[in-house]
């Protein structure tokens, strides 16, 4: 089994921890605040994981040139819109449709792989993909009356747009992270998936910090009330990252986010054992596609 597959395996179910705790952390602060508390907190953990490969492991730094700086800013920037775009769909009423093309990530960072780094996935691997998506695509639907043919026809509603635009910007964040990885040349990728990630928090926690400080400053003093979850937010937050860039270190973005959707597995574990909520035909045949999808995917990588 290639490295890649476990690492992903691992970061999906550290990012559905990570969920679960944002979800209880929006009970005590805004949307923003919940947001900012997965960069900001996040951090310390961050510079942690770097330090301790360079001084325990011994692995020397890299050396960031222009293409790194580069491939940092986009990803950055561009996870923090397709995030902002996500939660703006949950505003609307009928916001399953959006979120269903919100989960066309994977597809689209093909393309963006295809078309920044050259990279092919293969047929079999395209197959793969879009068996996943079209299983989380049908998650994302199971709650409300929709056929497949309207599902296409509401391609051009507002909705469809915003999710489209998020599962784009998820895409391009994707790729961008790849790159800089690569950029770096060594020394192994660990310490590049490290460096990258640190660069990366940084600058969204300085964004994040900078837009509370404009827009609602006493969004900062709750955060400071919910220190200790937001800690372990952060922790769960940084590990799930660092898994996800030293899995896209080795792997192609977008393969990579295709198995990430077992996350999704993972979350109706936990309503199904945990919370004792029932799942309906639609949700379990979802579910089966994505693990069709992610079997073949382990075949492939």
């Amino acid at each position: 089994m290639e490295l890649w597959i476990p690492i992903t395996l691992a970061a999906a179910f550290l990012q559905n921890l990570r969920s679960t705790a944002q979800k209880h952390l929006k009970g005590v602060m805004g949307t923003t605040g919940a947001t900012f508390v997965r960069f900001g907190f996040g951090l310390p953990f961050a510079a942690l994981f770097l330090l301790s490969l360079h001084h325990v492991w011994a692995f020397p730094y890299p050396q960031p040139g222009a293409p790194f700086v580069f491939w940092v800013v986009v990803g950055a920037l561009t996870q923090i819109a397709a995030t902002f775009l996500l939660i703006h769909l949950f505003s609307f009423r009928n916001f399953a449709v959006g979120t269903a093309y919100s989960r066309t990530e994977p597809v689209q960072a093909a393309v963006f792989g295809l078309l920044f780094l050259g990279e092919f996935a293969g047929a079999g691997g395209l197959v793969a993909i879009a068996i996943t998506v079209v299983g989380v695509m049908l998650i994302s639907v199971s709650q409300i009356s929709l056929s497949w043919r309207n599902l296409a026809v509401s391609l051009v509603s507002r909705n469809a747009l915003i999710g489209l635009a998020s599962g784009t910007l998820f895409g391009i964040a994707a790729v961008a992270y790849r790159a800089a990885s690569l950029s770096l040349g060594g020394p192994n990728f660990m310490m590049q998936a490290a460096t990258t990630l640190f660069f990366t928090i940084l600058l969204q926690s300085v964004v994040m910090l900078g837009w509370m400080l404009w827009r609602d400053p006493l969004e900062l003093r709750r955060i400071g009330a919910a220190w200790k979850p937001s800690l372990f937010t952060g922790f769960v937050g940084a590990t799930a990252s660092f898994g996800w860039f030293a899995a896209m270190t080795l792997q192609q973005a977008a393969i990579v986010k295709a198995l990430a959707q077992v996350e999704m597995i993972f979350a109706f574990a936990s309503s199904v054992f945990f919370f004792r909520e029932r799942i309906n035909a639609t949700e379990i045949a979802g579910c089966l596609l994505i693990v069709a999808g992610i079997i073949a995917l382990v075949l492939i990588g």
